[in-house]
């Protein structure tokens, strides 16, 4: 079996997991929508006969959510899980709004809203693929960040991903068999994603959950596949994005698929894009729109694809390109845009290189550049602090400069609005090399006050962790540390670090302050949380 392709070995099967072919690519049917009356819970269309929701066929939403989470925990312990605030910062942008639409269009109801994560997961893999999991989780390889022209494609394809979690699609496809288990499920998606990277671990993973004679059950129909494309298209649009990008991705899928086989693009291999479907987005662009054409990156757009290929491609010889690339003659006849992009590849690449002064040095270039883009001036400025953090050899007065650009005081941090991850986790950096008591504990408030807002996020947990370490509060230091694995759906880790605090406290003085107190109080309700946690992991089928 390991000799056969992949994608004939799981054929069909990435659709379940939604990647960019499974959820833009297959289908070749007539398109069959519900009508006016398919509110009605219970009905069917008749073309179709897909439940929809509210239908009592469908898995309930909640033993969905506990599926997302368990196949969710995984990943998040995968080598390849990135969380880079720059690009989640950056994806987050376009995926807001695509969430602010889907619930004015009553695509997104309260209860989804409410009961499930609605959160992105990053992964260095380079190949192009984007997937949806069940519970409302969505993964996005760096690979299709690299390619994707515009901001308007990557909302074609997180609106299309989208859209197959809002309708239902992966729960209706769990409940057609009701003798699969979640397990078994769950096994299947794991060893789809495993199969991406070793296919050996992928058909390992699949025997061995014994869901390997089950996983045609799990493909998307076409029906399915259409419906998210004019879902998706809607909600795109309303949320600001120009229609063309649904069509100019369509056209860029399309024209990998003419590529030979070359690994890079394997979901192609079994899910042949149709031009019908190009022609069905093509029919939705206003009458007398010109034939769409991909539009010219921005400067902002192209640093960003051009991060996700330097972190996801990490070796030395590739690092090196880049200023191969930076140091050609004809680069200055490129289109700007592309100039900024390898400028800024060249600059991160001699960073992970850590060769500063070049760094330094293409930084300096593309500032010139970039100098009257408005909206590059922050990725600009975050590159630059990471650049500087990383060197360690500022002067007092230079780190004061970097503090102020940064926005770091001794005050805390004005209104989160105004705030974006990065910053945040820059001024993190900066607090602690600077080591300032004032800074640190201005900082411990900014950090508090996102969380707040935030109580997910798990890479704030852990610099808010490590801002209590260097102020020797050991025990907030704890409880931080485990609401960091807590985020990462690490119960039992999580359950460590909590007895470890009540340990700590249990070993002081008897008494303490009233904030000691309440820190106790506050360790011991969570972790009573945790333990039911724990439990309902244990006992989940």
């Amino acid at each position: 079996m390991k000799n056969r392709p992949l994608a004939h070995i799981f054929k069909g099967f990435t659709a379940i997991t939604c990647v960019v072919a499974g959820g833009l690519l297959p289908g070749a049917l007539t398109a069959q929508t519900p009508s006016a009356n398919s509110s009605t819970p219970g009905y069917r269309n008749a073309g179709n006969s897909l439940p929809l929701l509210g239908d009592s066929s469908a898995v309930a939403s909640a033993e969905e959510r506990r599926l997302g989470d368990r196949i969710a925990r995984e990943l998040f312990r995968d080598p390849d899980y990135l969380d880079d605030p720059v690009l989640a910062d950056y994806v987050q942008g376009v995926w807001q709004p695509l969430l602010v639409a889907a619930r004015q269009r009553g695509e997104l109801t309260p209860e989804l809203d409410e009961r499930f994560a609605w959160q992105i997961l990053l992964g260095r893999d380079r190949t192009v693929n984007a997937f949806a999991l069940p519970g409302g989780y969505l993964g996005i390889n760096l690979g299709l960040l690299g390619v994707v022209s515009s901001r308007d494609e990557l909302a074609s394809v997180l609106g299309h991903e989208l859209s197959h979690v809002t309708q239902r699609h992966i729960s209706r496809l769990i409940a057609k068999d009701s003798a699969q288990t979640p397990w078994m499920i769950g096994a299947m998606i794991l060893g789809a994603l495993a199969a991406s990277k070793n296919p050996d671990a992928g058909n390992a993973l699949l025997v061995g959950g014994q869901a390997l004679a089950a996983q045609s059950q799990l493909n998307f129909s076409r029906d399915m596949e259409r419906e998210a494309d004019r879902v998706g298209f809607g909600v795109m649009t309303q949320a600001g994005f120009e229609a063309q990008g649904f069509v100019t991705m369509f056209d860029k899928l399309q024209q990998a698929a003419r590529l030979n086989d070359s690994g890079g693009y394997a979901y192609l291999r079994s899910h042949p894009l149709t031009t019908e479907r190009i022609a069905d987005m093509q029919s939705r662009l206003p009458l007398g729109a010109p034939h769409p054409v991909a539009r010219a990156p921005l400067m902002h757009h192209a640093m960003m694809a051009t991060r996700a290929k330097v972190l996801s491609n990490p070796g030395v010889d590739a690092l090196r390109v880049w200023q191969t690339q930076a140091d050609d003659a004809s680069l200055g006849n490129a289109p700007a845009a592309q100039q900024a992009g390898i400028l800024y590849g060249a600059a991160l690449a001699a960073l992970q290189l850590r060769d500063v002064a070049l760094a330094r040095h293409n930084l300096a270039r593309l500032q010139t550049l970039a100098a009257t883009d408005a909206k590059s001036a922050e990725p600009l400025r975050w590159l630059d602090a990471e650049i500087n953090l990383a060197a360690r050899d500022l002067t007092p007065a230079q780190r004061f400069d970097l503090a102020t650009r940064l926005g770091l005081t001794a005050a805390p941090t004005p209104p989160l609005a105004s705030l974006r991850r990065p910053q945040l986790m820059l001024q993190t950096q900066l607090a602690l090399q600077l080591n300032q008591p004032a800074l640190l504990n201005a900082q411990t408030q900014t950090l508090q006050t996102w969380l707040t807002v935030q109580p997910q996020d798990a890479l704030t947990w852990q610099a808010l962790a490590r801002l209590y370490a260097a102020q020797n509060q050991t025990l907030r230091a704890l409880r931080a540390d485990a609401e960091a694995q807590a985020a990462r759906l690490d119960y039992t880790g999580a359950l460590d670090r909590l007895r470890a605090a009540q340990d700590m406290m249990r070993a002081s003085e008897v008494g303490g302050s009233v904030a000691d107190h309440i820190d106790a109080s506050i360790i011991d309700t969570r972790q009573r949380q945790i333990e039911a946690l724990v439990k309902q992991q244990v006992l989940s089928p």
